[in-house]
């Protein structure tokens, strides 16, 4: 029997009927902080290698993240799409990848790319769908592909990592740039991470006479910086050296990595905000989005 994996934050990150979550993401696109205009799909073969982007509820990152997908339907869409996120819920292997199924949202279902999900698990990466059954750090994507992609079909393959560390980063990255090397499909990469969380509901307090947004703003472009300048290793130092709560700092470095060995050799920081410019508050999460190509 078929394994399709319902949406599980629908109703909480995103609305969760169709014609509601259609126009919610429209409006990410044409908020003051989005993309400006709705995309339309070109029909060229991708330049990009990867993105990323955060993943926090749409009216809070929504409009920051509609800036990698709208250039993503500009710059030419992918076949297959490899979404590595951070694990949140601490169930599951340290890196899992689901192999086989669908997943389902408001706009549909979307297939996993089985072949490429087979080549994905091996060495440190488990083949494991209970680390995917409750993690929104992937799930939240997929509705913004499926409203660019304008019903042509697309496949993706959900890598969920517990083990960000730099050992890891570089076993994950090599796994994923041999598997691109080995594919006749185009793929890109999708890192899903939002950056600092600062404030009192994250136990890391910005110091005496900073305003939380500030704070959290100055922390991640130190991590920026090394994302911008392609170094994986740097951006681990640099997360735990500064104490930077950016909870998918693994996976945008092992898409570094992974980019990298691949060819890519720039990076653009598209649109980067926080929370505080939607909700000023005690508490502020940093959002960046960025393209690699």
């Amino acid at each position: 029997m078929r394994t399709i994996r319902k949406a599980v934050v629908a109703g909480q990150f995103y609305s969760e009927t169709e014609k509601v979550l259609r126009q919610q993401i429209e409006d990410c696109f044409l908020d003051e902080r989005g993309f400006g205009t709705v995309p339309v799909l070109k029909k060229v073969r991708s330049t990009l290698t990867g993105l990323v982007v955060p993943h926090a509820g749409f009216v809070y990152s929504g409009a920051i993240a509609s800036h990698a997908y709208g250039r993503l339907a500009e710059q030419g869409f992918a076949e297959t799409f490899v979404i590595l996120g951070p694990n949140h819920t601490g169930i599951g292997s340290g890196v899992s990848v689901m192999t086989e199924g669908a997943w389902k949202t408001p706009l549909g279902t979307v297939d996993l790319d089985e072949s490429v999900a087979q080549s994905l698990a091996t060495s440190i990466i488990d083949r494991d769908a209970s680390a995917h059954t409750y993690e929104h750090s992937i799930e939240v994507q997929l509705p913004f592909l499926q409203y660019i992609a304008q019903g042509r079909k697309f496949e993706f393959v959900p890598v969920c990592m517990m083990m960000q560390d730099y050992e890891t980063v570089q076993d994950v990255g090599d796994i994923l740039a041999k598997t691109v090397q080995n594919s006749k499909k185009k793929i890109v990469f999708i890192a899903s991470s939002d950056f600092s969380h600062a404030g009192f509901n994250y136990h890391n307090r910005p110091p005496q006479g900073t305003r939380i947004d500030e704070y959290a703003t100055r922390q991640d472009a130190l991590a920026i910086k090394d994302i911008i300048a392609l170094d994986p290793k740097q951006l681990i130092e640099t997360v735990e050296k500064y104490n930077i709560t950016m909870c998918g700092y693994g996976p945008v470095a092992a898409m570094l990595f992974a980019a990298k060995k691949l060819g890519a050799s720039t990076a653009e920081l598209l649109k980067y905000g926080t929370s505080y410019e939607v909700h000023p508050d005690s508490s502020c999460v940093g959002y960046g989005a960025i393209i690699v190509s």
